[in-house]
């Protein structure tokens, strides 16, 4: 869906919409396994800026305020099984045409305006703001369960599924002189 700020000069746009499965692409250890449904308003700020010489100009800035909900597949950070997951989450954020900052020299920006976004010419794509909105939203790292053993580092197994031949081969000698040092290590509650 896009928006434009011609459409938002009257009254701002209610948004009711579903991205389907496989719409997005949000990268390969995500999938999005669920309908998720945005909803909310786009409005138009119109921003009155003063030149240098005098005359005034105005930034037609688009303040898109949502929420969506919707259910995800991460892989496990451990086994790479797929972990479902409930995504949601509400934004309120503010976007700019690209030329309007676009002066060039360097000049300061207030606290305020680290929080812009931008938008080209054409207008503001609420899929690619829903995108972005879902990988902030993604937990640090996902387990598909505490004590996921993993995978076998030299055959690839799943560990949780099956143990692998690979565990009687010796290990590197190299490490043995760190083997017996968690023994050592005392742990303080």
């Amino acid at each position: 869906m896009l928006i434009t700020p011609v459409e938002l000069f009257d009254e701002p746009l209610e948004i009711d919409e579903t991205i389907a499965p496989g719409a997005l692409e949000y990268g390969p250890d995500i999938r999005q396994v669920s309908s998720l449904p945005v909803k909310g308003q786009a409005d138009l700020l119109v921003e009155h800026r003063s030149e240098e010489r005098g005359s005034r100009s105005h930034v037609n800035d688009i303040r898109l305020r949502a929420e969506y909900k919707g259910e995800f597949e991460i892989l496990c950070a451990r086994c790479v099984e797929p972990v479902p997951q409930t995504l949601e989450g509400k934004f309120d954020l503010i976007f700019r045409p690209v030329e309007a900052d676009s002066d060039s020299g360097e000049h300061a920006i207030t606290p305020d305006e680290t929080e812009i976004g931008y938008y080209e010419e054409s207008g503001l794509l609420l899929e690619d703001v829903v995108r972005e909105q879902v990988l902030l939203s993604l937990p640090t790292r996902t387990l598909c369960k505490p004590d996921c053993k993993g995978l076998c580092p030299r055959c690839g197994q799943n560990q949780n599924l099956a143990t692998c031949a690979c565990e009687q081969t010796p290990s590197d000698p190299r490490w043995n002189a760190l083997a017996n040092l968690a023994d050592k290590i005392e742990v303080k509650h």
